[in-house]
């Protein structure tokens, strides 16, 4: 039977518009590409690395900027109370409404009897010195609430692009979640104690890696040492820029609650690093020794122990896969970004990637489709797994073309 059927369809298709049938082929297995101009270093033998240096506080991380990845920490998505670190989330959202054309920088902002008093001299916490019912522009008050870590420069920020600080706080909550961040939840602009007010390390870190990526010129206001306003001169709070040229932010906190908070950020070369520390206790004096003397340990043995390479382009093919009843019979699959991953340094050789894809793929196909992951695993670990897409679209064929497919499926399906 199944000869009678072959000689009709091969005599049907002596004059059909496709190619002849071919068996399908499995995808090749994609390497990671040869290292570019920067190079692994150490020897062939894999590097020993030691743990982490702890942190004395109650949560703590090291993050690979590029990568996103954790490469240590602890606790990292326990929710705590941020203090001033909060200000990185208002300073988002403040930057995010410009760039949307919502307020301008040199809007001049009220600084209301709310923001004076809550956020004031008065207040337990840090403040800009703008006095009430003045005016000062959207810019004049970044620079109070990043540089000095004004509490009244929050509020005014706050009141000016949501109307009440209540209403901001909603927006942070917004945005918050539109960045992944899972484990945060605002009530203010600054950070005092509040119920509910909390955020973790990773979010932490997630934030300030998407600060330094969707703003990066004004994420330069947060490396600056000192700012005068009222012919008061107010230095950052940051020890950290004083201590090491590759710190460039990002802001400190501390609360009775909260305890010595401090999250940095520091780049060395072409790698970026960013650092989370929360909840140091202990007096001003060693809290702020211990937030510094921690911070900068971590982005030490980050920038030692781990390189960040691109094993992929985006858009470029990884593998070809064989498809069924379209107009060509091959697919190109790659990625739609390119992908980075973090490792421990000389261990280039030792990563292993694999994709996953379903063995029989039928069009149509749209580009950009997700189709399958690319795996990258090093000592049987995964370290990156990202969405496989068809990288052309690839229509329906026509009657013939979609009937023939069908016969040789049927035929190596017996």
């Amino acid at each position: 039977m199944k000869q009678l059927l072959s000689a009709v369809l091969v005599t049907a298709f002596a004059f059909a518009p496709v190619a002849s049938a071919q068996t399908p082929q499995p995808a090749p297995v994609p390497t990671p590409s040869a290292p570019g101009p920067v190079a692994s270093s150490g020897p062939a033998a894999p590097v020993q690395i030691p743990d982490a240096p702890a942190s004395a506080g109650k949560a703590w991380l090291v993050m690979d900027y590029e990568s996103g990845q954790v490469l240590a920490g602890e606790n990292i998505d326990t929710p705590l109370d941020p203090a001033s670190i909060t200000k990185v989330m208002t300073t988002y959202v403040v930057e995010a409404e410009l760039a949307a054309g919502k307020i301008k920088k040199d809007d001049q902002v009220l600084i209301s009897e709310r923001a004076w008093r809550e956020g004031g001299a008065g207040t337990d916490g840090s403040y800009s010195g703008f006095d009430v019912n003045s005016h000062a522009t959207v810019e004049e008050l970044l620079h109070g609430m990043i540089i000095q870590s004004g509490n009244d420069a929050s509020i005014a920020l706050a009141e000016h692009v949501a109307g009440t600080e209540e209403a901001f706080a909603e927006l942070m909550n917004n945005y918050a979640r539109r960045l992944g961040m899972s484990n945060s939840h605002f009530v203010n602009s600054h950070g005092l104690t509040a119920p509910g007010h909390q955020m973790s390390a990773r979010d932490i870190a997630i934030l300030g890696r998407a600060l330094i990526h969707d703003f990066p010129q004004d994420y330069a206001i947060h490396a600056v040492k000192e700012y005068t306003h009222n012919n008061i001169r107010q230095y950052n709070r940051n020890g950290l820029l004083w201590k090491d040229n590759s710190v460039d932010g990002i802001k400190t906190g501390h609360t009775s609650a909260a305890g010595y908070c401090l999250l940095a950020s520091a780049k060395r070369g072409d790698q970026r690093l960013i650092s989370v520390v929360m909840g140091i206790e202990g007096s001003r004096n060693e809290g702020f020794r211990l937030r510094e003397g921690d911070s900068l340990a971590l982005l030490n043995w980050g920038f030692r122990f781990y390189e960040t390479q691109t094993l992929y382009q985006g858009d470029t093919r990884i593998a070809d896969q064989r498809v069924w009843k379209g107009t060509v019979e091959t697919l190109p699959l790659g990625l739609t970004e390119p992908l980075r991953i973090s490792f421990p340094r000389g261990r280039y050789d030792d990563l292993k990637a694999s994709i996953d894809v379903p063995t029989q793929l039928t069009a149509p196909i749209a580009k950009g489709q997700q189709l399958g992951v690319v795996r990258v695993s090093l000592d049987d670990e995964t370290v990156a797994e990202r969405p496989l897409v068809a990288l052309e679209e690839i229509p329906e064929a026509g009657f013939f073309g979609k009937l023939y497919d069908d016969f040789w499926l049927w035929w190596e399906s017996e």
